[in-house]
C-alpha cells in the first residue's frame, strides 16, 4: 500500500493512502472532538465537531477531518482561532444539555456556558446530538434498519420504525454507543404513514 507525508500541528507524519486526517491525528495522540465517529462504521462527517484548517501550497480552507483523505504534502492545523470558532457555535446549536455527557464535556472543553441560539420553545436539556451513530449502526452493523429520523431542522429526532420495536427492544446492540446513553428515553415510534 502506498504512503503519504503530511505535517499535523507542525508533526511530520506518514499514514497509508486512504486514511483520513482524523486517524492520522489520533495515530500521534492529537484529540480532535468527535460525536458521529465510530470505528465500527463508515466514516459519516455528521457532527462537524472534527472540523480542521488545512494547507495545500496557498491554499488554506476547513474540512471535516473524519471523511478528508490525508494527502502529500498537506499541512493540518487542529486548534486554529477559526476551527476553535465553529466547534463552539456547533456546541451552541446542541445546547441545552442534561448535566452530564459528552455534549456537556465539549461545552466546558471550549469554555461555552450558554446558546445564543436557545429559543423559548427548546427548554427539555437533551443529550441527543443526532449524531446518527444509533441510525447507521442499526444499518450497517446489525442490518435490521429499526431506527431512522423524523422531523427536519429543529424537529428531528430519533425513531424506531413502524413493525420494528420489538426487534430494537431485544437487540440493544445500538445502547452502549450512543454518546448519550438515553437512546430508550430520547427513541420515539415513527408515526404510522396514512
Amino acid at each position: 500500500m502506498n504512503t503519504v507525508t503530511l505535517k499535523i500541528n507542525g508533526t511530520e507524519v506518514t499514514a497509508n493512502e486512504g486514511t483520513t486526517v482524523l486517524e492520522a491525528a489520533r495515530s500521534l495522540g492529537i484529540d480532535i472532538p468527535t460525536l458521529c465517529a465510530y470505528d465500527e462504521l463508515e466514516p459519516a462527517g455528521v457532527c462537524r465537531l472534527c472540523m480542521v484548517e488545512i494547507t495545500q501550497g496557498k491554499k488554506t480552507r476547513l474540512v471535516t477531518s473524519c471523511v478528508y483523505p490525508v494527502e502529500n504534502g498537506l499541512e493540518v492545523q487542529t486548534e486554529t482561532d477559526g476551527v476553535n470558532k465553529i466547534r463552539k457555535m456547533l456546541i451552541e446549536l446542541l445546547l441545552p444539555v442534561a448535566p452530564s455527557g459528552p455534549i456537556n464535556a465539549l461545552a466546558k472543553r471550549y469554555g461555552v456556558e450558554k446558546s445564543r441560539f436557545q429559543s423559548d420553545e427548546r427548554k427539555e436539556p437533551t443529550n441527543c446530538s443526532l449524531c446518527g451513530l444509533c441510525v447507521r449502526y442499526c444499518e450497517q452493523v446489525v442490518g435490521e434498519h429499526a431506527v431512522g429520523f423524523i422531523g427536519r431542522g429543529v424537529d428531528r429526532k430519533v425513531a424506531l420504525l413502524p413493525g420494528k420495536g420489538d426487534e430494537c427492544a431485544f437487540c440493544r446492540k445500538c445502547y452502549s454507543i450512543c454518546n448519550s446513553g438515553r437512546f430508550v428515553e430520547m427513541a420515539e415510534v415513527f408515526p404510522d404513514q396514512p
